[in-house]
């Protein structure tokens, strides 16, 4: 007849633990006798000081090897995206001209944008520079670049000064079209980049009349090319503001914005923010 094992009391776990803990007949602690122990707590330690010094010889490689204020590796594209101002989700811009409050986030979210070109904020920032030229600078470091000035006035109908409601209140609205920025980058390859605008899926007159500041929609070649951020962490980027006068109401438009200039791709069909962007206005009223 099978016998069944007898049920441990509590003491005799803890006898046994006891005993697992400190073994007086093997002299072992936890399992392992002293010199075990020690053996063991050596391989350890060697292990962990080779993995830290193999970590802090790849760290030395690597800050010995790469410049601090210009990536290594930089944007593959070969030429800038684009973005507007005021970018509202999904970049669709709507709106009825008798409903204030329809329009009111587009105004607030420009005059925000446009603090920072005030003439007061980059006379403090930035320098003047001489138009119709690159502006290439030497120096190595933090702050080692300056800025050259895009005041907002430049802008004139659409800075928010003239019209503080960029023409929404009247549905004559101004859309900011902005370069981003790429280091090191010249765009244009000595040639003014201009900014031009269309309408897609519909008559190109169906756009209406368009009025472009700075004159032409230039990206004067004075505020490139850009340094980064340590180097140059006042650059303000040069902006182009288009002014939609008279688009038809009612009606939803698709429209393309192209920077234009030698070198510039803008019509990749697989990178539609390459050298332009596209976005829709709805004008009601």
């Amino acid at each position: 007849m099978a016998t069944f094992n007898e049920k441990k009391t509590c003491n005799q776990h803890m006898e046994e633990f006891k005993r697992f803990v400190w073994n007086p007949d093997t002299k072992e602690f936890m399992g392992r006798t002293p010199g075990k122990w020690v053996l063991i707590s050596l391989y350890y330690a060697a292990f962990y000081v080779v993995m830290c010094a193999l970590f802090a010889l790849a760290l030395f490689v690597l800050l010995t090897t790469t410049d601090p204020y210009t990536p290594t590796y930089q944007d593959q594209l070969k030429s800038p995206g684009v973005t507007i101002r005021p970018e509202p989700k999904d970049l669709k811009i709507s709106f009825n001209i008798s409903n204030p409050k329809s329009w009111q986030y587009y105004v607030n979210a420009l005059q925000h944008f446009l603090s920072a070109y005030n003439e007061s904020v980059q006379a403090k920032i930035s320098r003047n520079c001489t138009p119709g030229n690159y502006t290439f600078q030497t120096g190595y470091g933090p702050n080692s670049k300056y800025s050259c000035q895009f005041n907002r006035e430049i802008l004139k109908n659409c800075s928010g000064l003239e019209d503080p409601t960029f023409g929404y209140k009247t549905g004559q609205p101004c859309v900011l079209i902005r370069m981003n920025r790429i280091i090191n980058y010249l765009p244009g390859n000595g040639t003014t980049p201009n900014v031009t605008c269309g309408v897609l899926h519909a008559y190109p007159e169906s756009i209406g009349d368009v009025v472009f500041y700075p004159e032409n929609g230039t990206y004067d070649l004075s505020y490139f090319p850009y340094y980064g951020r340590q180097p140059q962490p006042n650059y303000t980027n040069p902006l182009v503001a288009v002014k939609f006068l008279s688009l038809k109401r009612n009606r939803h438009f698709e429209i393309q914005c192209k920077i234009n200039a030698p070198g510039i791709i803008n019509d990749n069909p697989y990178e539609k923010f390459e050298g332009r962007v596209i976005f829709h206005l709805d004008i009601q009223k």
